[in-house]
């Protein structure tokens, strides 16, 4: 097929493959929760549904369709390339469910994808004390539980493979803070690095893609993060002082970038502090491919819908391949 008329799953999966595209760089963000203001509609991760149980199938039935069509219309409006599943209510036949919706309603339009992380994260504010005490009391125990948490994940991507519907899973787990990494890299590379490469080449073996997404500084361990071999890293944050152009040139030519446009400044930044790093994340993260667009984060609850729309014209305008020659 030409790549002039790949559909937008084709193209996002031409970028994680670093192959030759003509026409847009692909698009997606993680999260856009700004659909009550786009499109009068609840988020499906905002939705209560303590009486699930309690519906009819009919009931069941309608939400599911609605959830769908949300992700179906943000994908369509916003010119995504791939939707990042939130399952509510969570369990493997809603999961299923929902694929099996989405595609019925869009076909092999927009490349599927969901949560599939299983390695150790930043923990919560409550927990980061005692968690880090268990670390270092036994850590012979934290890494058998890390190995037990990835083959559980791995057991779970296989059954969904066995369904099929799914294109790559998104892998979650946040490791930085603004400043460094939640751990000392050495302690990284001994109790995440192992069975973060042990998730993505399982993952991979069962014909997924695979993106790995982190906030904060991930300098000190992007060699880390290299070897896992993931197809693609999300997000190269700059509000934590990651520059796409260092990261470009460190691992760009293995692992494709997804990002760096600041969410910060689409909150806060003037209109020509937006424009300029919109550009900057355009300017060196496409360069040979290898490159989807998107923020620095996710299109959170409370980020101006207009601002958003502005860094999209950008796009629109800036972030064009030019026609290959035949």
């Amino acid at each position: 097929m030409s790549i002039v008329n790949l559909t937008p799953r084709q193209r996002f999966i031409a970028a994680l493959e670093h192959k030759p595209l003509e026409g847009r760089v692909p698009h997606f963000e993680l999260v856009f929760y700004l659909t009550m203001e786009a499109f009068g509609k609840v988020h499906p991760t905002q939705r209560y549904y303590a009486q699930w149980d309690q519906m009819s199938e009919s009931e069941r039935h309608l939400h599911r369709s609605e959830i769908a069509d949300i992700y179906i219309m943000t994908a369509e409006r916003y010119e995504h390339s791939a939707i990042f599943i939130h399952q509510n209510p969570n369990t493997f036949d809603e999961i299923c469910r929902t694929i099996d919706l989405i595609r019925e309603k869009s076909g092999d339009k927009y490349f599927l994808m969901m949560h599939g992380d299983a390695t150790y994260s930043v923990p919560n504010g409550k927990e980061m004390e005692k968690w880090s005490a268990w670390l270092y009391d036994d850590i012979a125990r934290a890494k058998r539980k890390a190995d037990r948490m990835v083959n559980e994940q791995l057991k779970f991507a296989e059954r969904l493979a066995r369904h099929g519907g799914l294109d790559g899973f998104a892998l979650c787990s946040d490791y930085c803070f603004n400043t460094a990494p939640f751990l000392r890299p050495s302690m990284f590379s001994e109790v995440v690095t192992p069975y973060l490469c042990k998730l993505v080449a399982g993952q991979k073996a069962l014909g997924y893609y695979v993106i790995k997404h982190t906030d904060g500084n991930i300098m000190p361990i992007l060699d880390d993060l290299a070897q896992a071999k993931p197809h693609a890293l999300h997000s190269i944050d700059p509000q934590a002082g990651v520059d796409i152009a260092v990261v470009k040139r460190r691992i760009g030519k293995e692992i494709a970038l997804i990002g760096n446009v600041n969410c910060g400044l689409l909150q806060s930044g003037t209109d020509e502090e937006v424009t300029a790093n919109v550009r900057y994340a355009l300017q060196n993260g496409m360069p040979g491919g290898g490159y989807i667009f998107s923020t620095s984060n996710c299109v959170y609850t409370g980020l101006p819908l207009k601002r958003y729309e502005m860094m999209l014209d950008i796009w629109r305008r800036e972030g064009n391949y030019p026609p290959t020659s035949s």
